[in-house]
């Protein structure tokens, strides 16, 4: 055999040698890499329900024992491991998925070199510069061999030590939700603290003109279109737009309006093209919810979503497409670590109609019941009971109350019509609960069962809307219809009406009570500010000199109004 010959037979079985190494090694990689993933299969499949199955034993318990801070901090710590481990889990089962890719690859690739080298093809008549080509390539194949085998460990250790979500941080205000005094002091959802249209502020600005002592300190735009009201914790507000295959969440500066964020919750599921909503519902109509750790947004499409306040998408999910005759307009409720979504579309024979609770850190679902009504455009509250915690629904013909933390029924009443819309506050031991254009009933909320004939303490005809929500402080309801309103005040203990008032203006927005005074936002941008009382006695009236469709959100010194294009902050001139 000739030099040549004897160098290239070499240059090939060295390639080989280095291929045939490649190969075991990136092969034993791939075994253990799927004998990891095997091993996070089994216990995501064997020991996370048996935990779970544990933590709903004590929810169960805490439901019993409400008042055991003992039981509450073994619950929450358990719900925090579990959460913990299952992102962990999460994020083990796709770093080792690319791994495993990664290595199968490199074998492959390593097997097919070392097999086309087993044989040595005798070239006696190959050219010096066919022998240099023949070289390269052979150098050529051992630094792609030796590269891949490098990027796949470079890859092993960045996927080992990318930082996962630092649960350290999120639980660094001592619980995974706020406390009920958290809430209290922000508007953490569509009629702020329990939906009931009440701020606990007391210096909030009667006027705009800094004559009077307030004005609009700023205005910034908003990027899509929406009707829902914003939310407010403490230095954010919050609020979300769509069109139809678009959908956004916004997180502005609640000093200076500056647009901190946007939140982007991507298309899956069925396409929007069969959902046709009405012009004045859009696509983003449902007012956003917070817990104070997480904000939730939901659309007319039926996506729902999660991000933290710093803007990161935490999950997504897709509940189906609605039926929905107006579009689906239907706002968040939070409890606790749960975030409540009464998703009522469809008919009634349907069986469509269901009420979600998803946990609001991962979005896994932990409870979910079917409602026999069709749908409805109501928003649900959590009424805090001498009874305990009541979740509060409305929809044809059913007024139901469940327990929020398992969704077990507790009591329902038959008194509603077609279409409901106006959602239910609980004031003065009642629940009221619109009967659109028909009549308001008040419910006594420590009955079982069906008590349609046992627990409505009164009904009222007169003044009866088919929008805004009604809105007490203890004493007085007040209700405000929409087209040429009429705001009508009844007596809460025996449903007597004590007065009405009519305006040539035209209201979307329910009614709110700060420091007693009724604060009115009509569709054309007028706040008629009014006395809460035994009479109708206007204080203040502005102009924003915009389209308002949603309800205002209030603060300390501060005034939220979503316009058609803008959003506004109202503001006492001595508050910095």
């Amino acid at each position: 055999m000739s030099e040549r010959q004897t160098e290239n037979t070499e240059t090939l079985s060295q390639l080989r040698k280095t291929a045939i190494r490649s190969a075991v090694v990136s092969g034993a990689f791939s075994l253990i890499v799927a004998g990891l993933l095997l091993v996070n299969y089994l216990q995501i499949k064997v020991f996370d329900p048996v935990r779970a199955e544990r933590l709903e034993l004590l929810k169960v318990n805490i439901i019993e024992r409400p008042g055991d801070e003992q039981l509450l901090s073994e619950i929450r710590q358990l719900d925090l491991k579990i959460r913990r481990d299952r992102i962990g889990r999460q994020n083990l089962s796709h770093s080792g998925g690319l791994l495993l890719l990664g290595g199968i690859l490199v074998f492959l690739i390593s097997a097919k070199i070392a097999a086309s080298c087993t044989k040595v093809v005798p070239q006696p008549r190959a050219s010096l510069e066919e022998r240099a080509v023949q070289l390269r390539q052979a150098r050529l194949a051992r630094r792609a061999m030796l590269g891949g085998l490098a990027i796949l460990l470079v890859a092993t250790v960045v996927l080992t030590l990318k930082p996962g979500k630092d649960f350290a941080k999120i639980e660094s205000r001592g619980s995974s939700y706020a406390s009920a005094e958290e809430l209290g002091r922000n508007w953490p959802r569509f009629r702020g603290p329990g939906g009931l249209g009440i701020s606990a502020h007391r210096n909030v600005p009667l006027r705009f003109g800094m004559a009077e002592g307030g004005s609009i300190l700023w205005k910034t735009p908003i990027p899509l279109p929406g009707y829902n009201s914003p939310i407010v914790w403490e230095d954010r507000v919050f609020l979300s737009g769509a069109q139809r295959d678009r959908r956004e969440v916004y997180c502005f500066d609640a000093s200076s309006g500056q647009l901190l964020w946007t939140g982007q919750v991507p298309s899956f599921g069925p396409s929007s093209e069969q959902i046709e909503p009405m012009e004045d519902t859009g696509f983003a109509a449902s007012t956003m919810a917070t817990d104070g750790r997480r904000v939730y947004a939901i659309f007319a499409t039926g996506h729902v979503a999660a991000f933290n306040f710093h803007g990161e998408r935490l999950w997504a999910k897709h509940l189906g497409t609605p039926d929905s005759f107006y579009g689906y307009a239907t706002s968040l409720e939070v409890y606790r670590n749960l975030v409540l979504i009464q998703y009522d579309h469809g008919y009634e024979d349907d069986r469509r109609s269901r009420l979600i609770a998803r946990n609001g850190f991962s979005g896994d679902i932990v409870w979910e019941i079917k409602r026999p009504v069709p749908g409805s455009w109501t928003s649900p509250i959590v009424a805090q009971t001498p009874q305990g915690p009541q979740l509060i629904t409305c929809a044809d013909p059913l007024v139901i109350a469940y327990d929020p933390q398992s969704g077990r029924e507790l009591w329902r009443a038959s008194c509603l019509g077609a279409d409901a819309a106006p959602s239910p506050i609980f004031s003065g031991g009642l629940v009221f609960a619109v009967n659109p254009n028909v009549e308001l009933v008040a419910i006594k909320v420590d009955g079982g069962g069906d008590v349609s004939k046992t627990h409505i303490a009164w009904r009222a005809e007169d003044g009866i809307p088919d929008i805004c929500s009604p809105v007490s402080d203890g004493e007085f309801v007040f209700l405000l219809t929409s087209d040429y309103a009429k705001l009508t005040c009844y007596r809460l203990s025996d449903g007597t009406r004590l007065w009405q008032q009519d305006f040539e203006k035209s209201f979307n927005a329910s009614p709110s009570l700060v420091d007693g005074l009724l604060y009115l936002l009509a569709t054309d941008g007028t706040m008629i500010v009014a006395q809460a009382g035994l009479e109708y006695r206007e204080v203040a009236r502005s102009e924003l000199s915009d389209t308002c469709r949603g309800s205002p959100a209030f603060a300390d010194g501060r005034i939220f109004i979503r316009g058609d294009q803008n959003l506004y902050c109202i503001g006492n001139a001595q508050v910095e």
